[in-house]
């Protein structure tokens, strides 16, 4: 009998025969392979339970009458089913003109601070210049250092601005208050001072390390200048760690509290309305504009429950449509020498 016949013939046997001939080793093979299996599938469903089980709570919460939330009865599915608490929180936080506002704002910082964080990266991976070290550990210390430790001199500096004298010159000897506008959020972008910029700036300068330099060289042998090798060769290969960055600056955008407090003052922010959405409740629920009420505790939770789950719901949209780029630009990161 040929090899390949008696290959075969073993293969045609059945699991407990196989078995016997190998001495119980392909019964404790399967057994560990199971085990692992099942092992990693309750983790996998437990994470997932953890993650999800807040988001289902408030979901559920959002449509139970305020009786239902005192009957020890209900868990997850309401009583009585009511969409009236989505309108008062509609209500209270200014929606959905602080919602287009936060999404028109989250889109202008993040496009600012990819643009120019990338320029940034790229010239920390590609160039060398005086100070090089020094200027890179500033980048690690916007990284570390918490921004409220500066925000003194923020409010200062834009409360009382005046670039080089300039300002001054040309406005009868008095500087200008930025505060009231979108002007500091967008210089600050623009000059990698913004929310996070440290981090993004490190991310793409890791990745314009890695990337070989004979692709640079080619270029420029075959005449392409310092501008359209940025453009036409590192930057095509580098769009998965700029969306990651994109994302990233998004999200943070989305739910800040500090620099929108600071310079988004006159905004409606929904972030800022969902923060202080509690000082609002008393008076709203109120029948006399003038006097205030008292919210129960239980209340004011299902309120804010709703108002989160609203801020949640367009990041969970966001990222469906972005995970690919995302897991690229992870996978991505650290693979090129």
């Amino acid at each position: 009998m040929s090899k390949s016949k008696t290959v075969f013939i073993g293969k045609n046997k059945s699991f407990w025969d196989r078995n016997r001939r190998s001495e119980g080793y392909l019964l404790k093979r399967k057994t560990k392979s199971v085990a692992i299996s099942v092992v990693r599938a309750l983790l996998l469903i437990g994470m997932c339970f953890m993650i999800i089980q807040p988001l289902l709570m408030r979901f559920s919460t959002g449509f139970m009458v305020e009786k239902d939330l005192y009957d020890s009865t209900i868990v997850l599915v309401p009583r009585d089913v009511t969409l009236e608490n989505y309108q008062h929180v509609f209500n209270l936080t200014d929606f959905p003109r602080s919602m287009l506002n936060t999404l028109w704002t989250s889109l202008l910082v993040s496009v600012l601070q990819v643009i120019s964080c990338t320029i940034v990266g790229y010239g920390f991976a590609r160039y060398e210049f005086p100070l090089k070290k020094f200027w890179f550990a500033c980048v690690i210390m916007l990284i570390v250092v918490p921004p409220s430790t500066i925000q003194t001199a923020l409010y200062m500096n834009f409360a009382n601005f005046d670039l080089f004298g300039l300002v001054r010159l040309f406005n009868n000897g008095k500087p200008i208050n930025l505060r009231t506008s979108i002007l500091p959020y967008t210089i600050m972008s623009l000059t990698c001072m913004g929310l996070k910029n440290g981090l993004y700036i490190f991310m793409l300068r890791q990745y314009f390390k890695g990337v070989p330099k004979s692709l640079e060289e080619a270029a420029y042998i075959d005449g392409c200048g310092t501008v359209h090798t940025f453009t036409k060769i590192m930057l095509p290969d580098a769009i998965p760690t700029i969306a990651s960055c994109f994302l990233f600056g998004f999200v943070w955008q989305w739910t800040d509290l500090f620099y929108s407090r600071n310079f988004l003052s006159t905004y409606s922010i929904y972030s800022v309305q969902l923060s202080s959405i509690v000082s609002r409740m008393s008076r709203y629920f109120s029948a006399d504009a003038s006097k205030a009420v008292i919210i129960p505790n239980a209340r004011q939770q299902q309120l804010i429950s709703i108002g989160v789950l609203i801020c949640c719901i367009p990041l969970i949209v966001l990222y469906c449509f972005t995970q690919k780029t995302f897991v690229k630009s992870l996978t991505m990161t650290g693979s090129k020498e």
